[in-house]
């Protein structure tokens, strides 16, 4: 019976995964295009044709259908399957891994949000404000959720890395944007000071050998600009999960010189 139980929540968790990851794909569809993500219906992007419930079942209308609109026999971006499945794995690892709680669920929707921040930086280099609001009242959640992190860390941590980047910006325009700079002052909140500065030196390693790579691979100039945000959205799950004992690990090298 408890078998079973598990097996039933784990379902429910994964079609809730899922459904969250359509809903957000769907908005990282319709804010670039200035397009009602609340109220409008969804349709066919070829035929215009307004989709129905037994269109929209999260991964299972994809499938059945086989990629293709049930109207126009258009195929559905693949991306939008994958981004479902994405979320529904990731809704059901994150419980089974770190328990079928409160806190687990916020976790996971503060990383889910930044998923789609990602991939929306990369397609239009825009972080739009709704997104960073979001991430700022998940942040006021995981005061609730996580007390373990002192309140006091999480208010130095809004801006322990988006002061700098600000302050960097203004004596050099353009070096950051201000979507980046706004998006670290809101996942500040719910990855304090600490892990915000480990998470902005993944991000520059990171992004870093990016750019490199473009420069060498003549994909981009010296003067042209790439999306940093999908390396700051990598660099906070990174520091999320491995950031203490990467620190730790630093602090221990420190103490040995």
């Amino acid at each position: 019976m408890e078998l079973v139980l598990q097996v039933l929540i784990t379902v429910i968790v994964f079609l809730l995964g899922a459904s969250i990851y359509s809903f957000l794909n769907v908005v990282r569809f319709r804010l670039p295009r200035k397009m009602d993500f609340i109220r409008g219906r969804s349709i066919c992007p070829a035929c215009k044709r307004e989709l129905t419930g037994k269109d929209l079942v999260p991964v299972f209308s994809y499938l059945l259908l086989r990629g293709r609109c049930r109207y126009c026999g258009d195929r559905i971006p693949a991306d939008s399957l994958l981004t479902e499945l994405v979320g529904g794995v990731s809704a059901a690892l994150a419980g089974y891994i770190l328990g079928w709680n409160i806190q687990t669920a916020v976790i996971w929707l503060f990383f889910s949000i930044l998923f789609e921040v990602a991939l929306l930086d990369a397609q239009t280099m825009e972080i739009p404000d709704g997104f960073v609001a979001a991430l700022a009242l998940i942040g006021l959640a995981g005061i609730l959720t996580g007390p373990s992190l002192p309140l006091a860390e999480r208010l130095i941590g809004v801006f322990s890395v988006s002061v700098p980047l600000l302050l960097l910006t203004l004596l050099i325009p353009g070096a950051f944007g201000g979507g980046d700079i706004k998006m670290m002052a809101a996942c500040g909140l719910f990855l304090g000071w600490k892990l915000s500065l480990v998470a902005l030196f993944l991000a520059v390693v990171t992004g870093g050998f990016y750019g490199i790579y473009l420069l060498a691979a003549g994909k981009k100039g010296r003067k042209e600009h790439f999306a940093f945000g999908p390396f700051l959205c990598a660099g906070m799950f990174l520091a999320y999960f491995w950031g203490t004992p990467l620190l730790d690990w630093y602090l221990g090298l420190l103490a040995l010189n």
